[in-house]
């Protein structure tokens, strides 16, 4: 069994293996009934060198039939269908895609015929949205009301233009979605402790958000001019701002840096790793 390196005593992660293949889940997302959820460790893939084991990316010098592999033995795991995986093309921006039954397996099997896209919503039973990570933050919705789903990936600079509540617009758009309709989660990504930025971020953020939260988001660094910044923070005050409820909030106290021996991190690695993935299928 992995041992993690928690953040807080908070435990809304649960380490599950099926095959081989171990995998984070997000128990409040199973117990809606609703979904399938999970985010992947390095482990259990056929991957080698820098991208050992179990990579998802085919942009990483990977063999692409390594690449197929981790992902069949990733659908095998959840209980998914492989080809009826949807992947993101990111770019660090928060354009959100609604993905239909035509768009299922690209990124896997077929060629996809968008870019620019870091965040994906479905209404389709079936269909497994993907996105991928290293360190940025992944971002799951689940609204109850009207069966739908979102997947989104937010980096600073996706979490400073409020990927999250983008996501939410897009959702009450395609689906009549609404704050109170929905359960989100903030999965495994780098913490405050870990994240150091320079001054011209923060500037962003100080922008972007409220004086009254500042400190919350930002403290002085080691180093002169060098800030340490929680992105954990940053988007759960922007789900609270979209008017969702503390108890609707989910955050992994789960580290990718802190726990690079078992997650990828682009800090810890820098190019020279795979690369993580976020699942979520309505069932």
């Amino acid at each position: 069994m992995i041992q993690w390196k928690y953040k807080n005593s908070a435990k809304v992660l649960t380490t599950r293996e099926k095959g081989g293949v171990p995998y984070l889940s997000f128990d409040v997302l199973e117990k809606t009934g609703l979904v399938i959820n999970g985010f992947s460790t390095r482990l259990g893939g056929v991957s080698k060198g820098d991208c050992a084991s179990m990579n998802f990316s085919y942009t990483r010098g990977d063999d692409p039939k390594d690449v197929l592999e981790n992902f069949t033995r990733m659908a095998t795991a959840l209980g998914v269908d492989r080809d009826r995986m949807t992947v993101s093309w990111q770019t660090h921006t928060v354009n959100v895609r609604r993905m239909t039954k035509a768009d299922e397996g690209k990124g896997v099997i077929i060629p996809r015929d968008y870019r620019d896209v870091d965040g994906m919503i479905t209404d389709v039973p079936g269909q497994t949205l993907v996105t991928f990570y290293a360190d940025c933050v992944p971002l799951y919705f689940v609204d109850r009301t009207h069966r739908a789903i979102g997947l989104s990936h937010s980096g600073w600079r996706g979490t400073v233009k409020a990927m999250g509540q983008e996501t939410i617009k897009a959702m009450k758009e395609a689906f009549g979605t609404r704050p109170e309709d929905l359960v989100v989660c903030i999965g495994p990504s780098i913490c405050k402790d870990c994240f150091e930025v320079g001054e011209e971020v923060v500037e962003e953020f100080k922008e972007a958000f409220a004086p009254r939260w500042h400190s919350s988001l930002f403290t002085e660094g080691k180093a002169p001019g060098k800030y340490q910044l929680d992105l954990w923070t940053a988007n759960e005050i922007l789900f609270l701002e979209a008017r969702l409820k503390k108890e609707q909030i989910h955050t992994a106290n789960i580290c990718t840096m802190c726990n690079h021996e078992v997650l990828f991190s682009h800090r810890k690695a820098g190019a020279k790793r795979g690369t993580l993935a976020a699942f979520l299928c309505l069932k």
